[in-house]
């Protein structure tokens, strides 16, 4: 079964909204869900993960354990999402086995250049369509 690890900060929608895309598609996998706070946790909690943690040393041991990480491009660029995601969990992330697939969220100083300007839902969509691809 494929193991996947689903990492949202601030209020948690984006992951949250990965996971109900997730959950609402034919793919069979265990999601873990890692806030970068307790916000972000409960609400990809109230999507579907099957199972959640929160803060640094979450995300950092779960970047080893899983076949996919998802969320935001922040989670790879130390200091993003205003300040949650610390050097040592963008490295973790970064240098982890798994294959990740990182949505262009232009905010927080970080313009992806040449990506189009998708709405949230599209963007999901197309987290989704990759996965089935696996």
């Amino acid at each position: 079964m494929l193991k996947i690890l689903v990492i949202d900060g601030q209020g948690g929608k984006i992951g949250k909204s990965v996971i109900e895309g997730i959950k609402a598609s034919d793919i069979t996998a265990e999601i873990i869900a890692v806030g970068t706070n307790s916000i972000a946790t409960s609400a990809m909690l109230k999507g579907g993960a099957n199972a959640a943690a929160t803060g640094e040393n979450s995300a950092i041991v779960c970047a080893n354990k899983c076949d996919v990480i998802i969320g935001p491009i922040g989670i790879v660029i130390a200091d993003s999402l205003l300040g949650e995601v610390t050097s040592d969990m963008a490295v973790a992330i970064g240098k982890s086995r798994a294959k990740k697939l990182l949505i262009p969220i232009n905010l927080c100083d970080n313009f992806i250049v040449g990506v189009k300007d998708l709405t949230l839902s599209s963007l999901i969509q197309n987290v989704v369509e990759e996965l089935k691809k696996m």
